[in-house]
C-alpha cells in the first residue's frame, strides 16, 4: 500500500509545481458555466419556477458541480495516455513491476485529481455564488455526505476512464469510445439532469454510470437521506464493477501480449 500512497503523493507534488496551468482551464470552465447559465436564464422566466423539480438556482448549481467533476477527471487526456502506452508497448514493462497496474494508475490519477479538485472547487464556489447570489444551504452532516459521494464519483469516473483507455488492447484506439462516453455524459448528466427525461429513460439511466457520477450534483441542490443512501449503494456497486472491469481488460490484454511475444 505504501507504494501506491507514494505514487499519490508524488503526483500531488508534481501537479502543484504546474499550478499555473489551472488558470487557462479555469477560463474554459467559466465559459462553460456562463453558456449554461444563459441557457437556463432563457428557459426560466421566473427564478422561483421549477422545471421537473429544479429551480433556476438548483439548475445552475447542478450544472456547475457536474462540470466540476468532468474537469477534475480530465478523461480525454488520461485515456490518450493509457492508449499511447499500449500502442508503443511501454505497458509491457509493468509486468515485472511490484505493483498492480490498475491500482497504481488509479492512485496516480487521484493525486492529480486531489490538487485539481481544490483549485476547481474553490473557483466553482466563487463563480456559482456570483451567478446565483448564494451557496446551496447544507448542514455540516449533509456537506460531509456530499463530499463522500463526490470523492466516490471522482474515483468511479477515473476507473471508467482507465477501462476505456485499456480497451486499446482490443480496438487499438479507444478515443472514439471516450468521445461517445463524454457526449452521453454531457447530454444525460450535465446539460439535462436525469429527471428531465421520460420515466422509461430515467429507469435506464439509473443503472448507468451517469447516475452515480452525477450523484453529488443532485444531492448538493436537494439533499435528503433516502437519495443519499441510494446514491451511496449505487456507487459502491459501480466502484467494484469498474475496478473489476479494469482488472479484467488489463489481464486479458497482457495475456494477449505474452502469447504474441510482447
Amino acid at each position: 500500500m505504501k507504494k501506491y500512497l507514494y505514487a499519490f503523493k508524488f503526483e500531488v507534488m508534481t501537479t502543484l509545481q504546474y499550478a499555473f496551468n489551472f488558470i487557462g482551464k479555469m477560463f474554459s470552465l467559466f465559459l462553460m458555466i456562463f453558456v449554461f447559465m444563459n441557457l437556463w436564464n432563457f428557459m426560466y422566466d421566473d427564478p422561483s419556477q421549477a422545471i421537473n423539480g429544479y429551480t433556476k438556482f438548483q439548475m445552475i448549481w447542478y450544472v456547475s458541480i457536474s462540470e466540476l467533476i468532468y474537469f477534475i477527471t480530465r478523461g480525454r487526456q488520461t485515456c490518450e495516455e493509457i492508449s499511447r502506452h499500449i500502442k508503443n508497448g511501454n505497458i509491457a514493462y509493468t509486468i515485472n513491476k511490484p505493483y498492480d497496474y490498475v491500482v497504481y494508475t488509479l492512485f496516480t490519477l487521484l493525486g492529480r485529481s486531489f490538487v485539481s479538485s481544490a483549485f476547481y472547487t474553490a473557483f466553482i464556489m466563487i463563480i456559482g455564488s456570483a451567478f446565483t447570489g448564494s451557496l446551496p444551504a447544507l448542514t455540516s452532516i449533509e456537506l460531509l455526505g456530499v463530499i463522500l459521494v463526490f470523492a466516490l464519483a471522482i474515483t468511479i469516473s477515473l476507473l471508467l476512464v482507465i477501462a476505456i483507455g485499456l480497451f486499446s488492447f482490443i480496438f487499438e484506439d479507444s478515443s472514439p469510445m471516450y468521445w461517445i462516453y463524454s457526449k452521453i455524459w454531457l447530454i444525460c448528466g450535465t446539460l439535462f439532469p436525469i429527471e428531465f427525461f421520460p420515466v422509461w429513460a430515467q429507469n435506464i439511466l439509473k443503472f448507468t454510470p451517469i447516475y452515480v457520477i452525477t450523484g453529488p450534483s443532485r444531492l448538493i441542490v436537494n439533499f435528503n437521506a433516502e437519495a443519499f443512501v441510494q446514491t451511496l449503494i449505487a456507487q459502491g456497486i459501480y466502484l467494484v464493477f469498474a475496478f473489476g472491469l479494469c482488472e479484467l481488460i488489463y489481464r486479458k490484454g497482457m495475456k494477449k501480449l505474452n502469447v504474441n511475444g510482447g
